[in-house]
């Protein structure tokens, strides 16, 4: 499998999953003024259906259509990561990585242990060539989130890919398929780099 195409996977699962954290979404903020539980973060309806409304124009490749109308829902709700990280994959997307890293940033700073937030800002690292950054996130997001495959995934392709350290790359894909045994293709990736590793 392709990079181009592994990538695009990932940031149609986190576009999906993040709509469905909206679409549950009474406020519970913390003591720093935080949401410490998104599911139970009152949405209102027109905010609700503008995201709904988002995520159809990033299925259908809509960007600068997405980016207009997540810059009008995260002006008027400011509590949630899922609408930044969505900009972030709209702007990604659309080549202006300035503004996806600043709205990957955003999401972040909302909820530090964000795994999609985390993942789509080590991917654009990545792409960047900030390697250790890049790994530095993967490491640190996976120490709270152990079982997130696309983090998983992605360190192992940075460790193998751009790295070059095989034992890190092996150790991730072999966590991976752990939790998920019946990916072929991790599978054959895995099969490839112990046959590299000469193991």
């Amino acid at each position: 499998m392709s990079l181009m195409s592994m990538q695009k996977i990932m940031q149609r699962l986190a576009v999906l999953s993040l709509g469905l954290l909206l679409a549950s979404c009474a406020s519970t903020p913390t003591s720093g003024g935080r949401v410490s539980d998104y599911s139970s973060v009152r949405v209102s309806g027109s905010v609700n259906r503008d995201f709904e409304r988002s995520l159809e124009y990033l299925r259908n490749e809509n960007f600068p259509a997405a980016i207009e109308l997540l810059l009008s829902v995260v002006e008027r709700e400011k509590r949630l990561p899922a609408p930044y990280i969505n900009l972030g994959i709209a702007y990604y997307k659309s080549g202006n990585e300035k503004n996806a890293e600043e709205a990957f940033l955003h999401a972040l700073e909302l909820d530090p242990q964000h795994p999609v937030a985390t993942n789509e800002l080590a991917v654009l690292y990545r792409k960047q060539g900030r390697f250790a950054e890049a790994r530095k996130l993967y490491v640190n997001s996976l120490a709270k989130n152990p079982d997130y495959l696309p983090l998983i995934k992605n360190l192992g392709i940075l460790c193998d890919l751009y790295l070059q350290d095989l034992q890190c790359a092996l150790a991730q894909f072999q966590q991976y398929l752990s939790l998920d045994p019946e990916d072929k293709e991790v599978s054959i990736w895995l099969a490839d780099l112990k046959r590299r590793a000469g193991k």
